[in-house]
């Protein structure tokens, strides 16, 4: 379907819970955020029966998120529902990892297809002080088992932040070498707990690029892989993996957004920064039927703005987990 600037909504991003069992510095306070409760979730048919609703206005790739995916009862079961409708072609999910040494084989049978895991430091104390409680040993354990099992492609999401992990740039990109995974930077957003300070700590893509090829060589670009979305894929020679660049910040992707999100509690949210969301939770639990649901759908499609401001600070209340990562 066509949103109001003539992009293709094709992709829907699904938080299926507001729940973490990470507390990183930059998405929420050290004591957490207050959980919803229970009964304003969605529960995983009414996620469903929105995904097989969206299908019928061009839904073609899922991607689920959290929170952490991962600690949703049923996840797998909801990646065999979604897996066996024929119009979805793609499947992935946005992880922390720590519990997809586990999981990712009942995953993989389930028919999820790729995995982005989060991944700010290779150092285990640093991670475990941007993460407040998260244990390397483990995520590293999960990624080598999605090796394994042969996600691919395999997408570390590194959030860059002055000061916090920026030194680690080279490390990351020196990884891409040795092992087939594909780091992808991303500029610091102003949300959430973020907000007061992204401005101080926010490093651009150039300054990162300028970086990794005064230690490590030049960067080739290479074509777009497989739900490569908005980032720009670049090579270090004889790397097994590749080299990403998401710029939210300093060059917006927004002219070519495909994505619509769908929040735990039920609301369709036409992009990440911008508070106006569609509930459809409410008409879904009052016995609509199919045809409807997709028609909410498509009406929240067309509320997409052209680009996002996220220059002008971030102004809601929740943080990322609450809305979607």
């Amino acid at each position: 379907m066509l949103d109001g600037y003539k992009r293709d909504i094709s992709y829907l991003r699904v938080s299926v819970t507001d729940r973490c069992n990470f507390r990183c510095v930059y998405c929420m306070p050290a004591d957490g955020v207050k959980t919803i409760e229970h009964k304003e979730i969605l529960t995983l048919e009414e996620i469903f029966q929105i995904i097989k609703a969206a299908t019928k206005i061009g839904i073609r790739k899922v991607r689920l998120t959290g929170g952490e995916p991962l600690v949703r009862l049923g996840i797998v079961d909801l990646i065999n529902r979604i897996n066996n409708l024929p119009e979805i072609d793609d499947i992935a999910i946005t992880t922390n990892g720590i519990l997809l040494q586990e999981m990712g084989t009942d995953l993989k049978k389930a028919g999820l297809n790729r995995v982005n895991i989060s991944l700010d430091s290779l150092n285990h104390k640093r991670f475990h002080n941007i993460t407040r409680n998260g244990d390397l040993k483990r995520v590293m354990q999960g990624i080598e088992e999605a090796l394994r099992l042969g996600f691919h492609p395999i997408k570390i999401n590194t959030v860059v932040v002055r000061g916090v992990n920026s030194d680690e740039v080279v490390e990351f990109a020196r990884w891409t070498k040795e092992v087939p995974v594909h780091v992808r930077f991303i500029e610091l957003m102003p949300i959430g707990t973020s907000s007061p300070w992204a401005e101080d700590r926010y490093v651009p893509e150039e300054e990162i690029k300028d970086i990794i090829t005064d230690r490590l060589g030049s960067l080739t670009e290479i074509k777009k892989m497989k739900g490569s979305g908005p980032a720009r894929y670049y090579k270090l020679d004889n790397a097994l993996g590749s080299i990403g660049f998401i710029t939210a910040m300093s060059n917006h992707f927004c002219s070519k957004c495909n994505r619509l999100r769908l929040t735990a509690t039920g609301g369709l949210r036409p992009c990440l920064f911008d508070k106006r969301e569609v509930d459809i939770k409410t008409p879904l639990r009052s016995g609509i039927n199919e045809d409807v649901i997709a028609k909410i759908i498509s009406e929240a499609v067309l509320l997409k703005p052209d680009r996002h401001h996220m220059n002008y600070g971030w102004d809601d209340q929740r943080v990322m987990s609450q809305i979607g990562g």
